[in-house]
């Protein structure tokens, strides 16, 4: 997998044995630390926006802004920056992106303007996929073909930890201090980043330089088309729930409070549980993974329909929901590179964008449920969208030899 850059990462990883294991652990506890960053840089605002609106004298709505303005901006560089900077070398790329990032939030943290907090935070959104794209792309070409996704799942350890550890982190710490507190927040976790990437990863140069048009020519491949459909309809599904997933508990579950608090984190906890699992059960056998996923994620969300109004019942489900959240982010990783293994930078941008189209998708279909027929029917949206990913998954494995013999 990833012949064509494999020579290249082959660099940082050239010691053997025990020295090798524990060298590529190290780099990828850096990388995981990084997106970490990135993420909570993100996601962490969803928690503070009605003290963002206040502490700049905009609505909420507006203040909201920093959220939709930073996910369109990943959709449009999804797949664009990775490509764009996928033939320099990689230790460069990421000190820059991670000094935007901190540059970034040091002027959000000082500025009392809403429109320079603004760009403040989209310009650096453009660098979030050429992060995150490259630190897969080193995760899976840094082992075996076979272990590529049990590493890969430790990437996204941050990428989940970012998303639903960076809100209540985030929230806490500009509740009990600032605004300005939670920036410098952001600031200091990629800026452990940079440092550590600095000192402690060698110089990653890349000797075989893929051109942009033999990357974009995996766009020709129907194998790739299907891999995208699937992954837009399978984030879909994820989104049209888990994006209400609090407002479900509330107005459904009539969980409130603290104890919405603690049902929320055991969710983040369970995600984090998901990342490990998926990379373990893609590591074992992807084929069943994938084509088992949408009908147990189905039949979850079928059962928390039946019983969405049992606080007991429902705790469990919640926990199957981020079991399988952070499984569904593997599945759909995995699924896209697989599929163009011939230009790992810029299947993970496709990724990373094809993840937000389905979260956009998701999120206005699962408002569009609870406004015509209620809370409760979102997991009907859900179930919905995990029927339409069977169609390009079975068309994918059945009509492609090569992805057999890929992912077997």
């Amino acid at each position: 997998m990833h012949q064509c850059l494999l020579s290249g990462v082959k660099q940082i990883f050239d010691t053997e044995g025990v020295h090798m294991a524990k060298q590529n652990q190290w780099y990828l506890f850096i990388l995981v630390i990084g997106v970490f960053g990135i993420l909570t840089t993100e996601m962490g605002v969803i928690g503070i926006l009605p003290l963002i609106a206040e502490n700049y004298h905009v609505t909420v709505s507006k203040a909201g802004l920093l959220v939709s303005l930073f996910a369109l901006a990943v959709s449009i560089a999804g797949p664009t920056m990775p490509l764009l900077f996928s033939g320099l070398n990689r230790k460069k790329v990421m000190l820059l992106v991670l000094g935007i990032f901190i540059l970034g939030n040091i002027i959000s943290m000082f500025t009392s303007n809403f429109t320079v907090l603004l760009m403040a935070r989209v310009l650096p959104a453009f660098f979030h996929p050429v992060y995150c794209s490259l630190a897969l792309t080193i995760a899976a070409t840094s082992v075996s073909k076979e272990e590529a996704p049990k590493a890969v799942s430790k990437v996204m350890l941050g990428v989940t930890g970012g998303m639903v550890l960076g809100v209540p982190i985030t929230n806490y710490i500009a509740t009990e201090g600032t605004v300005e507190l939670a920036m410098l927040f952001f600031a200091i976790v990629n800026a452990l980043a940079f440092i550590a990437t600095l000192l402690f990863v060698p110089s990653m140069p890349i000797k075989e330089r893929l051109t942009y048009g033999s990357q974009l020519s995996v766009l020709k491949k129907p194998i790739a088309w299907l891999a995208i459909v699937a992954v837009v309809f399978i984030g879909s599904a994820s989104a049209s729930v888990n994006s209400y997933i609090a407002e479900y508990l509330e107005s459904v579950t009539h969980i409130s409070g603290k104890t919405l608090s603690l049902v929320l984190l055991l969710y983040g906890l369970a995600s984090l549980v998901g990342n490990i699992a998926g990379g373990r059960l893609l590591s074992k056998n992807a084929i069943k993974t994938v084509i088992l996923f949408p009908f147990i994620l189905g039949i979850i969300y079928l059962l928390s329909f039946l019983t969405g109004a049992f606080t007991g019942p429902m705790i469990i489900t919640v926990l199957l929901w981020g079991l399988f959240y952070a499984i569904g982010n593997l599945i759909s990783q995995h699924w896209i590179s697989s599929a163009v293994p011939e230009a790992p930078d810029f299947a993970n941008g496709l990724f990373l964008s094809c993840c937000n189209l389905g979260i956009t998708i998701g999120t206005a279909i699962g408002g569009m449920f609870i406004s015509g027929m209620g809370t409760q029917y979102i997991v009907l949206g859900g179930v919905l969208f995990l029927v339409l990913s069977l169609f390009p998954i079975l068309l994918r494995i059945f009509f492609f030899s090569a992805a057999k013999k890929q992912l077997l």
